[in-house]
């Protein structure tokens, strides 16, 4: 595990891509080599900031984060990307296309670009049931990990709980101002982002009627939120929008908040009701007590075994 964790750290695409594999098995089985890799990459220079690009499907996503991911290498030598694409799984066949890999267009011999396609695997808060783990790995390999998520509907907001920093995508012909103030998605990002400004005309009736919508479905926050113009097609803002995305005062949240969160869930999924009774004090406390996620997997599961039964 250290030499394919050595390897990794140096950008050896197809290291990162066995450990991504790695990470994407949630079992508490294999917490154990989880916990070896991080323990070998905990004095990696690198911590990742984690951004979020969401927003409906057909809003030019992935086109837009090929771009992104792009720009943010060249305006600085040292900086490593890696993109993590979420596609959505067939709720009949179980599959996924994992088509977004199409539109991301990196140049291959670049080892500071990294893209990884991941099935939502039937999850629905927008990403996929494996996505934070990935990105526990992601943090000490890349500068930044911009988070794609499934095309999501307004119910699904699961991206605020992996992400520092959350842009939610609209595009031209999206909706009119009541549909836009509809609770849920649009409480969650930090800014907007009207994409396909190369159709202007409608792209201008998008944005006024986005933000003349924003005044109402966000009223009690502090100011309004930054609204950006772009079109992947044609450039427009995107420069604009990566010097805003790099801004060293962009928030992070706190690692340990977000471990607390997907352990929750992950006693959730795999224990239902009868697990979210057992956890004594809440996931937070179960963490501390057992000394960081994969022990704490490994100890939970075990109780699970040796005593199955609500107290």
């Amino acid at each position: 595990m250290k030499d394919l964790g050595d390897s990794a750290r140096a950008l050896d695409k197809l290291s990162i891509g066995r450990l991504v594999s790695l990470f994407e098995d949630t079992r508490a089985e294999v917490a154990g080599d989880r916990a070896a890799v991080l323990a070998a990459l905990a004095d990696s220079p690198r911590r990742a900031r984690f951004i979020g690009i969401t927003g409906a499907p057909g809003s030019g996503k992935s086109t837009l984060v090929g771009q992104l991911g792009t720009r943010l290498v060249a305006r600085d030598p040292d900086a490593a990307v890696a993109v993590l694409a979420v596609d959505p799984s067939s709720h009949v066949s179980g599959g996924a296309l994992l088509g977004d890999r199409t539109r991301v267009r990196f140049a291959p011999g670049e080892k500071r670009l990294f893209f990884r396609s991941q099935a939502s695997d039937r999850d629905l808060g927008g990403v996929g049931r494996g996505t934070f783990q990935v990105c526990r790995l992601l943090y000490y390999l890349f500068d930044y990990v911009l988070v794609e998520t499934v095309g999501i509907g307004q119910s699904e907001v699961e991206i605020q709980h992996v992400a520092d920093y959350t842009y939610l995508l609209v595009q031209p012909l999206a909706g009119d101002q009541v549909q836009f103030m509809k609770a849920g998605i649009m409480e969650v990002p930090d800014a907007f982002v009207v994409n396909k400004y190369d159709q202007v005309e409608a792209a201008e009736r998008a944005y006024h009627a986005l933000e003349a919508s924003l005044r109402m479905a966000r009223l009690g926050r502090s100011g309004p939120p930054v609204i950006f113009k772009t079109s992947a097609t044609t450039g427009v803002g995107l420069d604009e929008l990566v010097a805003d995305l790099a801004r060293p005062d962009l928030p992070r949240k706190p690692m340990a908040d977000k471990e607390a969160y997907f352990f929750e869930k992950w006693v959730r999924d795999q224990y239902g009701r009868v697990g979210l009774r057992r956890l004594d004090g809440g996931a937070a406390t179960w963490l501390a007590a057992h000394d960081g996620f994969e022990a704490a997997q490994q100890a939970f599961a075990a109780r699970m075994v040796s005593s199955p039964r609500a107290d």
